[in-house]
């Protein structure tokens, strides 16, 4: 059977509003309101600290990228500085894991607003519990389906809901401007301690910059463009999310904006729009979560294609299709895995887990930067993270201090949960994927 290949249809523009949708999504939607009941009014602190050490694992993720310009890049990474299949897996187990949870608490959050704004029109012999898993399932289904068609059209579908996202923050920013200077912007009820508890959950609407990477076997000259995508799109959803973090916190009283499940929405209704920005913010809410499911779907299935190219997950969920060219078979697998944890979901609790999912992988990537840089030094790399004294990164350095420190920012029970989680990787990993027979190899 001939092996087919992944089709490179993306060129710069479209792998940065790749990054720039993954990132601007449900987490800035519906966590900023929680994120300032912690941080109070010096939640715009949290979201520096957040972009700081996204730029910081970024730079990494860039350099080793053009080394290793691969679909499951983590996994990449890792088994490259590592020489295990054993750490790769976990890494990549971690990160499916994360990406299916998130696809369905998301698409749970869809419903919940097209509830509010819609009602569930041809769903009313339903309950009000059953209509919105209904409606889930139904937005996982779609949207898997736009995954399958490949990923141009992935690709215009995200460009075309980013902007309408964008669109949203700018209007909060807009409607804020009689309200700035009006409240004190380091006011903290937690001090620092309340900053970065708030950072390390709103790191979640930062994750997504990473995934950049696992499209680099679509991308035109992956290893100019990738990293150019990193660095724009984290700067430009940095500048939006600081700004609009102000603004929201302009708007309203920080103690409110805890309480709300629509934050955003809240706040622009403070404004001189009222309920009629209530319902827009609301409705762009709707856009933005859509996006939100979409490319974790591509991110999750691109994940599982390369580990399966890699002999780590059976061979079959690397197989493409002839037509559109895309991982059918890893499609399939992540929309039924992520319909079933529709079935369970807070939105703030999975934020948190996938936040510390993405620590425990942004360390292990850091630290494959620096593993590399000494071990494979001959591999001609087209970006090199900046600040290095001699040949070791600073930069990675930072990054894995950082997030370890966030990792231990998180309650302890969320620790043991991604303890867990990466116990039955472990598990997994010996009782099936070692007995794949052509894993012996």
């Amino acid at each position: 059977m001939k092996k087919l290949k992944l089709k490179r249809e993306l060129g710069l523009f479209e792998a940065t509003f790749y990054g720039i949708g993954i990132i601007l999504g449900a987490g800035i939607y519906a966590l900023i309101g929680e994120a300032a009941g912690i941080a109070g009014n010096s939640v715009w602190l949290s979201f520096a600290i957040g972009a700081v050490i996204a730029l910081f694992t970024g730079l990494s993720y860039a350099e080793l990228s053009t080394m290793f310009p691969k679909a499951a890049a983590e996994y990449v990474y890792v088994r490259k500085a590592s020489g295990s299949r054993f750490w790769a897996f976990l890494i990549g187990w971690l990160i499916v894991f994360t990406g299916i949870v998130s696809a369905a608490t998301v698409a749970l959050g869809f419903a919940g607003y097209f509830q509010g704004l819609l009602g569930f029109l041809f769903l009313d012999f339903l309950s009000k519990g059953a209509a919105i898993i209904v409606v889930a399932l139904a937005l996982i289904a779609i949207l898997s389906f736009v995954n399958f068609l490949g990923i141009k059209e992935s690709s215009k579908f995200n460009i075309l809901f980013t902007l309408v996202e964008a669109i949203g923050l700018v209007l909060v920013i807009i409607l804020a401007f009689n309200f700035y200077g009006k409240v004190n912007y380091f006011e903290t009820p937690g001090g620092l301690k309340g900053i970065f508890s708030a950072a390390a959950l709103i790191f979640f609407a930062y994750i997504g910059f990473e995934d950049i990477a696992n499209i680099a076997e679509e991308t035109k000259n992956p290893k100019k463009i990738i990293p150019k995508a990193f660095i724009l799109a984290i700067a430009i959803t940095t500048i939006l999310y600081i700004f609009t973090a102000v603004s929201t916190v302009s708007l309203a009283n920080w103690k409110e904006l805890g309480e709300v499940a629509n934050p955003l929405a809240f706040a622009a209704s403070k404004s001189f729009l009222g309920e009629h920005a209530n319902y827009l913010i609301s409705f762009i809410a709707l856009f933005a979560t859509t996006n939100t499911v979409l490319i974790i779907l591509i991110v999750t299935s691109r994940m599982m294609y390369g580990m399966a190219k890699e002999k780590s997950l059976p061979e079959e969920l690397g197989l493409v299709h002839e037509k559109t060219r895309t991982p059918w078979l890893a499609v399939i697998a992540v929309m039924a895995l992520s319909m079933v944890f529709v079935f369970f979901g807070d939105i703030s609790l999975v934020a948190s887990i996938t936040s510390l999912g993405a620590f425990i992988c942004f360390t292990a990537v850091n630290l494959s930067l620096i593993w590399l840089r000494y071990n494979m030094p001959k591999v001609k790399r087209s970006f090199r993270v900046p600040g290095n004294i001699g040949n070791y990164p600073v930069v990675a350095f930072l990054g894995v201090f950082f997030c370890l420190f966030m990792i231990f920012q998180f309650e302890w029970n969320l620790i043991l949960f991604g303890v867990l989680v990466v116990a039955v990787g472990a598990v997994v990993f010996e009782i099936f994927i070692r007995k794949l027979k052509r894993f012996s190899g």
